[in-house]
């Protein structure tokens, strides 16, 4: 079986960069993140509809519907050329939104058992411009996840246990607590549990008035509750969470709702695989221009490790990543966010430790990798969760062998 990209794969991830590297290039970034523009912690809405014109969130929308008619894999491909230019957005729950409102899922009772909590043309508007790029969508997990950019957002992808839903942002935003986010690029929120109708709990009910400890935090650390004021590290919606809070990871993860949860993980992983692809190729250019004793830093044998050290992982995760989306398999995807969150992590201070005192710096780029990775280790998928996804499936394996 041939595994390589066709033409038109490759086509599609070099259309995506030059859009990328010409819409939103290194000094947009730091703009954004050094504050010089007024409003450069909100999602850029000319670039948003850029990316929907160029068919960035309807690549797996069918043609008929107005999409470009391809697959997972292609999303995996266009995601990683976001991750690799550190593109802010919740550009997962927009492209999922997308794609279930294109497949006729969020609309009475169709297959995904959503609904809409606002009736009428305004929400069927909302979720439609999602396609095009007219409206930015953000998630909200039921176990009560931080939400990523939701002063930005138009709409909000509720996920519960099994039940999906699509509620205004409004809605969300009057009980949600602002939260200092280790990412400066990326604002966060803190909401109450949001329990979805078919569970019975109105949208502004005394559910959402409780608070909940914070879920999803970056490789497997124990959860924490994050005070006002102090920065938080995950980010939106966690992998799977039950009416009562309960994680429903592994085997026991079925529904909607839960595949959803895993083609975001994949989504999210495949930012991560661009991002980890970037600072090998910042550290690799770094050492080759930076000289120390009248040579580049790169003829030193520690130097060529760490770099060869970083592209063994970036590449290991990039085998992973492309074959979950292939597969689609819950355990593959584990595997590939667990492998994508620690190649993001882990070449981001390789890199750093590679740029010497300089890449400690605000100036650096590399800092933005590292934090950026923090913040995706969190979201959907973390690495606890990961692993106990690939436990159960494991255990799973072993009991129908017994």
């Amino acid at each position: 079986m041939d595994f390589q990209l066709t033409d038109d794969q490759r086509a599609l991830k070099a259309g995506m960069r030059e859009l990328l590297e010409r819409r939103f290039p290194r000094t947009r970034l730091r703009a954004a993140v050094d504050g010089e523009a007024e409003r450069g912690a909100e999602v850029d809405r000319e670039l948003w509809r850029e990316l929907g014109a160029a068919g960035f969130f309807a690549l797996r929308v069918p043609e008929s519907a107005g999409g470009v008619g391809l697959g997972l894999p292609e999303a995996v491909l266009a995601f990683e050329e976001a991750g690799r230019a550190l593109l802010p957005g919740p550009l997962a729950a927009t492209e999922l939104t997308a794609h279930l409102s294109a497949a006729g899922w969020l609309a009475g009772g169709g297959p995904a058992a959503g609904r809409w909590v606002a009736e009428g043309p305004e929400a069927g508007a909302l979720v439609a411009g999602a396609v095009r790029g007219e409206t930015v969508v953000t998630a909200l997990d039921q176990g009560g996840a931080l939400v990523e950019h939701l002063a930005s957002a138009d709409a909000v992808l509720a996920l519960g246990a099994t039940a999906v839903e699509v509620i205004p942002a409004g809605a969300v935003a009057r009980s949600a607590e602002s939260i200092r986010s280790v990412d400066p690029a990326t604002p966060l929120h803190r909401t109450a549990p949001y329990r979805t109708a078919a569970h019975g709990a109105a949208p502004h009910g005394a559910a959402q008035q409780r608070e909940a400890p914070q879920r999803g935090a970056p490789h497997g650390t124990a959860p924490t509750r994050v005070a006002p004021q102090r920065t938080a590290v995950a980010g939106a919606g966690a992998s799977g969470t039950g009416a009562s809070g309960e994680a429903t990871t592994g085997v026991a993860a079925t529904g909607p709702a839960a595949r959803l949860r895993r083609e975001a993980a994949l989504l999210t992983a495949a930012q991560q695989l661009g991002s980890a692809s970037r600072t090998v190729e910042l550290a690799v250019e770094h050492a080759k221009r930076r000289t120390q004793f009248g040579r580049p830093i790169g003829a030193f044998q520690a130097v060529q490790h760490l770099c060869a050290g970083m592209l063994v992982r970036a590449e290991s995760a990039r085998s992973v990543v492309y074959a979950a989306a292939v597969t689609e398999e819950p355990g593959d995807i584990a595997a590939a966010k667990l492998l994508a969150d620690e190649a993001a992590v882990r070449n981001a201070r390789d890199c750093l430790q590679v740029h010497g005192g300089m890449g400690f710096t605000w100036e650096a780029d590399v800092h933005l990798h590292l934090k950026r990775a923090w913040v995706r280790a969190g979201q959907w998928q973390c690495a606890a969760e990961a692993e106990e996804e690939l436990a159960a499936g494991l255990l799973s394996t072993v009991g129908a062998c017994l």
